[in-house]
């Protein structure tokens, strides 16, 4: 399966838009402000970057679309989980989520925990349940290593680290490699789980890698983007008094390190020659976006 970028796009965003109606329209709920606010949440215009490693990543090894749909959209549940309460009061405290009103001020702070809450046992749902070529072992490999990725040892361990602080360069990467790369790195290994690889250290150093760089630009939108263009507001980090990359050492290094890790990203890819071609090109886009 070889697709050019902007193709890659449109189908992820068409599959999981479907997987999302189905799940989230379709089936007939006992409780409906829950699932409109669930629902609200996962279609309010999001990038899907996690999903489009998945795919890009399975594309690698032509895997079929229909087994790369299902970690795809369980990816996108447990992230679009962790923004609703990273929006929180309680957390980063943000009215504004892409562009919209976000779901704890579109509906109230009680329905947008209970939306996150129920986001992640849907994300483990459709990897059991939903019909396609994977096979026992591979869905069970899906959930433990998307579990594993979410809590203690991942993106909630980071989301920890984050609101306690940290006060170094060190602390900061590693709060980096939990709240960010965690989900990062695991959405490329579903996607090499989907086509039957179990290992591939170049794309577990891949991962790593674009994860940092991704969250240092995220950083750096925050000191420097326009709300009108990001769709969130910006200067929360200033605002929250967080340690970051660009408070510590400032935008032309913090663009500078970007580089860097995009540069040992794309040296990770070599060896698999022309077929990492997409996700090659995936990675450059991300790290070049303004929002």
């Amino acid at each position: 399966m070889t697709l050019p970028l902007n193709h890659l796009i449109e189908t992820c965003q068409s599959r999981i838009t479907r997987l999302f109606d189905f799940y989230l329209q379709k089936k007939s709920s006992q409780a409906q402000e829950l699932q409109k606010a669930m629902y609200y949440s996962v279609s309010n215009g999001g990038k899907y970057l996690r999903p489009l490693l998945v795919y890009a990543t399975g594309a690698i090894f032509d895997a079929p679309l229909e087994n790369l749909d299902i970690p795809a959209c369980a990816v996108e549940l447990i992230h679009s989980y962790s923004l609703i309460h990273d929006d929180l009061p309680a957390m980063d405290n943000a009215d504004l989520r892409r562009g919209k009103p976000a779901c704890h001020k579109a509906f109230t702070e009680a329905m947008a925990i209970l939306a996150g809450d129920a986001l992640q046992p849907l994300a483990y749902e459709i990897i059991a349940n939903h019909p396609s070529q994977l096979n026992t072992d591979q869905r069970l490999e899906m959930i433990y290593r998307l579990a594993y990725a979410s809590g203690l040892d991942g993106m909630a361990a980071g989301q920890a680290l984050d609101i306690i602080g940290v006060d170094s360069l060190s602390s900061l990467e590693k709060m980096y490699s939990l709240k960010t790369g965690a989900l990062f790195t695991t959405s490329v290994k579903l996607g090499m789980i989907a086509a039957g690889i179990k290992e591939h250290p170049s794309l577990d150093e891949f991962a790593h890698y674009i994860g940092l760089a991704f969250q240092i630009q995220d950083d750096l939108l925050d000191f420097v983007s326009d709300p009108a263009i990001s769709g969130k507001p910006t200067g929360l980090d200033a605002a929250n008094k967080k340690v970051t990359y660009p408070s510590l050492l400032g935008i032309e290094k913090s663009q500078e390190k970007i580089q860097e890790f995009l540069s040992k990203a794309l040296l990770t890819l070599e060896l698999l020659g022309d077929k990492a071609d997409l996700l090659r090109a995936l990675t450059q886009s991300i790290l070049l976006r303004e929002k």
